[in-house]
């Protein structure tokens, strides 16, 4: 979806997981991923995908024209995280981190989502309801909407 939206609108694409992760799936010291998101956000014109720290989406939310979020059940982002894990094994993942094979990070992939959808999600929606009326927000709550939005995101 990003990449498909970054095509249509010229827009540079980010991954969040290439600037948080070091090969073998190290983290990177806060302070070097902190400028090196900022760097991102000092850009005219960006897309950044996935979340990083709290500190890091509070920082997206702030800077970005438009929020896009994606806010399907909990079941579908697994579903879509499980055949993501799988092609993986055959293709990679170009937006992924260098160095870091993602199916061995699978068990801890689905903790972190439930943690995200659980205990970030109700934070997400405040921090992003704040920002309502300074930025554009799309909030695309099913695969049927998001699949009509990529059709026509306008």
């Amino acid at each position: 979806m990003s990449k498909a939206l970054s095509a249509a609108h010229a827009l540079p694409y980010y991954a969040i997981d290439k600037i948080q992760w070091k090969p073998n799936w190290v983290l990177t010291p806060e302070p070097e991923f902190t400028r090196a998101h900022e760097a991102l956000l000092s850009k005219a014109r960006w897309l950044i995908d996935g979340y990083g720290s709290w500190p890091s989406v509070e920082r997206r939310i702030s800077a970005a024209d438009t929020i896009i979020f994606v806010d399907h059940p909990i079941s579908v982002h697994y579903w879509w995280a499980t055949k993501r894990q799988i092609k993986s094994l055959i293709s990679g993942r170009p937006d992924g981190p260098e160095g870091c094979p993602m199916f061995p990070m699978t068990i801890r992939l689905y903790k972190m989502m439930w943690r995200l959808h659980r205990e970030w999600r109700p934070k997400l929606i405040a921090a992003i309801e704040a920002r309502r009326g300074n930025a554009r927000i799309i909030h695309i709550r099913s695969p049927k909407e998001l699949a009509a939005f990529a059709v026509d995101p306008a």
